[in-house]
Order: structure tokens, then sequence, then C-alpha cells
């Protein structure tokens, strides 16, 4: 008895995590929100601490952070591609700090 519970108990925690993906792909999840002093330009990463943005060689800030279209942290050294349209902050020194990629429907939307 105790055998089969645990094979019940081990197929629903199966079919859970098996529907978390769709769970993701739900339109009812909230917008990102960017702070009001995000800025918006297109980034081709570069050797870490440099990135371009717009063309121009900027540094990331000790503590900056970069995030995927799905809010999940990146490396700077895992990213390719160039051009990839971000919303950035700077930090008081003018290092980037903070970078989201943005997805193709948070790209068309206007930044406050």
């Amino acid at each position: 008895m105790h055998k089969r519970r645990t094979l019940l108990a081990l197929a629903g925690l199966t079919a859970a995590v098996l529907s978390l993906p769709a769970l993701a792909d739900s339109p009812d999840l909230a917008p990102r929100e960017f702070p009001p002093n995000a800025k918006r330009g297109k980034m081709t990463p570069g050797y870490h601490p440099e990135i371009y943005i717009d063309g121009k060689l900027r540094h990331m800030a000790p503590s900056s952070r970069i995030f995927n279209q799905d809010n999940l942290i990146e490396m700077s050294a895992t990213l390719r591609g160039k051009d990839i349209v971000v919303n950035y902050t700077e930090d008081r020194d003018g290092n980037i700090d903070r970078v989201w990629m943005l997805t193709r429907e948070e790209a068309r939307q206007k930044l406050n």
C-alpha cells in the first residue's frame, strides 16, 4: 500500500512539473515593469565588462545583471548576436547596471 501511494505521489509530481512550461506561456502573466529611468537601445555583447549600446562602447558595472526574455539572469559570456533590443539602466558612474532583453511585444511598446 505504501509503495502504491509513493507511485501515485510521484506520478502527480511528474504531471505538475510537466505542466509548468504551459503555465509560463500563459497570457495571464503580468507584463514586466521597467524602472522610470530605463533607456532603450540595441545591445551587442562584448568581452566582459564591455558592452556596446547603439554601437557605442560602454562598460558594465561590477554588480550588473542581464535579464533574458524570460526574466532569468544571463551571463554576458553566453550571449550571442548583435543589435539585441534592450532596456537598460545606468549607475551613478554611467556604467550599465541592469539590462533587460526584450520580447518582440515589449520592443513594440513605447518606453515610458
